[in-house]
């Protein structure tokens, strides 16, 4: 799951009133026919499924076989290819799509969030984990093994979902939606940390990940699992009624005789026993219960009920299409039947929000702005103290006392995070020796180690850090959200795809000027294609998420495709790692920032304004669409060119912003502050990865996930139990 899709619950929770629903008889003419029309569509993929393999067995033998004519089923070689293959995965293929649309449409409901996906509830990051553990600790090797421990692992990170929302607050969607992304985020931060270090176990985990059918061999799994898939879709339509009741708000479905508490339990067992089957038969097949869900509701209107059914049939129509393509666009291979879901899903997605249909569903483009009870209380209970005024002449500079007092002491911090990351390694220079080693004193050899070695690092660090928490800082102003970051329009994903294309094009890596060039493309297509931004921010977030799923698929097949050691060793930037970065990457960069930052500081007097409304912002003779056009081009440089160092490192871009604007106050935009945190916050997280196991070094980019999974639910979570 990305952060723009609990921005997006966030705004959605803020507001639980709901559009009133169609008429009945209207909305019966317009389900029927979809109804009608998605089971045709069904008959007729199931039976392509069976029609198309490997073998040289045709529609007409599939036909005998089905329907033993003249003694077809005695014919051993149809029994295997049919009986034993064909029919078990096609089976398959239906009830994992129907189980992921289920999950999609009832996450959504109970969200209130139509871009929530099965991945939500931390499912494929729990089943991920338990599948890295069972290779890299227990060495398992069986099919059989890696289902029990998909099923598991899945389990176990619903389990600390629920009990994360359930804790405080009667497990309202909000926790949920934040203990799913937290979970999601330290478990999928773990499994980098399994792989990393094991070339066996992420060998294993390249293929398994791309989610695939094609090790449905037999009834044997299929047997196993389907007890589990049957309680979790009649838990999921007993729950339709209550879901109906509680889109009306909380206080009306008790009147109504109805438990929230509940019913956002009984959804939440549905969805993990639906997805988590899902994923230990297929893989985790992403975007699906997203896809899913927006077909039907686009479809069949905002009832739970034949939301629910639809998205079920459209699950299964889906995934069962994907898979007969994922057959035969490559042979005599397989193509991931989860990037084949992605090319089909992303464009469809994008028709679908943008056409007509979405304002008669209650899907505007607008979404309320965060408000910050915390900055509010602050202004209003104490003065803000008086700026510092320094004049000479006719010249005089404002200078706030609280940012110049936070900028200072971030600086010393950084002085200390990079005198610390200098002395972090092998050698056995102490504190006071590596410290002067920096500023370049003391014995030649310490000079060497800490400025030919380490200090390169260092800097390239420095500069990333920097231009994430800026870019981060001018998102999360421009959207007034402070869950926007740059991955909202598909910024890093693109930049991380267009820096592996570089390495295929030219087979050597170091390309980071790909980085900030597919960053660009990323956000023009995305900007082109939802027809602008500034009120149409529910449009840009849709076809954001749409474009991180292509470019997902991409690199995950850019990935798969390489041999182990190339593979290896470009996971490892694909994590996020500073590993053989130096001065001559990190230079451009600096460069960039010297540019940026200065335009970034002229650019946030103006972004000020913006937090009021846009007359108001014009009358005070700011033009809110410049404003806003030189911020988001702003922010995608940066975050591309930073992604060009150090791949795509993960809650850099939403801490620092957070965590600058405590220290500097509400008054003020922390552009300064947020780039000086974002450098700490890379040394200091690139310095624990290096030392936290000897002689393994972990990237920053999952040192950073790790940690952030709990800074994200303190960050949000930890205000007397109100996450808004």
């Amino acid at each position: 799951m990305t952060l723009s899709q609990v921005g997006t619950a966030e705004a959605a929770d803020a507001d639980p009133s709901v559009p009133a629903p169609p008429s009945a008889g209207g909305d019966r003419r317009r389900t029927w026919p979809a109804v009608g029309g998605i089971l045709a569509a069904l008959l007729a993929l199931t039976a392509l499924s069976l029609s198309v393999g490997a073998g040289e067995v045709g529609p007409g033998r599939v036909l005998d076989y089905l329907l033993d004519t003249g003694g077809a089923r005695s014919d051993s070689h149809l029994a295997l290819v049919v009986g034993d293959l064909r029919l078990p995965r096609t089976l398959t293929a239906l009830l994992v799509g129907a189980a992921l649309g289920v999950a999609g449409a009832q996450l959504q409901a109970v969200t209130r969030n139509p871009l929530a996906e099965t991945g939500l509830l931390g499912v494929n990051a729990g089943a991920s984990l338990g599948v890295v553990l069972g290779i890299a600790v227990l060495g398992v090797q069986t099919s059989y093994a890696y289902l029990a421990l998909a099923f598991g692992g899945a389990v176990l990170a619903s389990g600390l979902v629920l009990a994360i929302a359930g804790s405080r607050g009667g497990g309202s969607p909000m926790r949920l939606v934040l203990g799913g992304s937290a979970v999601g985020a330290t478990f999928g931060g773990l499994t980098g940390v399994l792989i990393v270090n094991s070339p066996e176990a992420y060998d294993r985990y390249r293929v398994w990940v791309l989610g695939s059918l094609a090790g449905v061999e037999g009834w044997t799994t299929l047997r196993q699992l389907a007890p589990v898939l049957g309680v979790g879709f009649v838990v999921a339509l007993l729950t339709t009624r209550p879901l109906s009741a509680l889109a009306l708000g909380d206080d009306l479905a008790r009147g109504l005789g109805h438990r929230p508490g509940a019913t956002r339990a009984a959804v939440a067992l549905a969805v993990t026993l639906l997805t988590a089957s899902a994923v230990a038969l297929a893989g985790p097949v992403s975007f699906l219960g997203l896809l899913a869900g927006f077909l039907a509701r686009a479809a069949a209107g905002p009832r739970v009920g034949r939301l629910t059914v639809l998205a079920g049939l459209v699950g299964a129509a889906v995934l069962t299409g994907s898979d007969v393509l994922a057959r035969v666009v490559a042979r005599p291979f397989e193509a991931p039947v989860s990037v084949i879901v992605a090319l089909i899903g992303a464009p469809t997605l994008i028709a679908i929000v943008r056409s007509r249909k979405m304002a008669a569903l209650g899907m505007t483009d607008t979404a309320p702005a965060e408000t910050s009870g915390r900055a509010d209380r602050s202004t209003q209970d104490a003065p803000p103290r008086p700026d510092l005024v320094f004049r000479r002449g006719a010249l005089s500079v404002l200078l706030p006392r609280r940012s110049a007092l936070a900028a200072l002491g971030l600086a010393a911090v950084l002085l200390a995070a990079v005198t610390v990351s200098a002395h972090a390694g092998q050698s056995e220079l102490d504190l006071g020796r590596t410290f002067q080693a920096v500023f370049g004193y003391g014995d030649r050899l310490d000079v060497l180690l800490v400025q030919k070695f380490r200090l390169g690092r260092i800097v390239a660090g420095l500069a990333a850090g920097a231009a994430l928490g800026l870019a981060g800082c001018l998102t999360q102003t421009l959207a007034r959200n402070r869950l926007a970051t740059p991955e909202l329009l598909g910024v890093n994903d693109g930049a991380t795809a267009a820096v592996l294309i570089s390495v295929t094009a030219s087979g050597a890596f170091g390309a980071w000027w790909a980085g900030p060039i597919g960053a660009l493309v990323a956000v023009a297509v995305v900007t082109l294609v939802s027809g602008g931004l500034g009120a149409r921010g529910y449009r840009v977030l849709v076809v954001g998420l749409a474009m991180s799923a292509l470019a997902s698929a991409v690199i995950q097949v850019a990935l798969a495709r390489r041999s182990l050691n190339s593979a290896s060793s470009l996971y490892v930037w694909t994590s996020g790692s500073l590993n053989g970065r130096d001065y001559e990457v990190a230079t451009p960069v600096l460069i960039g920032l010297a540019v940026l930052v200065p335009l970034a500081l002229v650019v946030a007097r103006r972004l000020a304004v913006l937090r009021f409304d846009d007359n108001v912002a014009s009358s005070l003779g700011v033009d809110p669409g410049r404003v806003r056009l030189a911020c988001l081009l702003l922010a995608v440089a940066l975050a591309g060119l930073a992604v060009g160092i150090c791949g795509p490192v993960g809650f850099v871009a939403l801490a620092a912003p957070v965590i600058a604007g405590r220290l500097a106050g509400p008054a003020r935009v922390p552009v300064l502050g947020s780039a000086l945190v974002g450098a700490v916050l890379i040394v200091l997280a690139d310095t624990l990865g290096r030392v936290l196991i000897d002689g393994i070094e972990i990237p920053v980019g999952i040192v950073t996930t790790v940690l952030g999974g709990p800074f994200l639910l303190w960050v949000l979570l930890g205000r007397k139990g109100n996450p808004a």
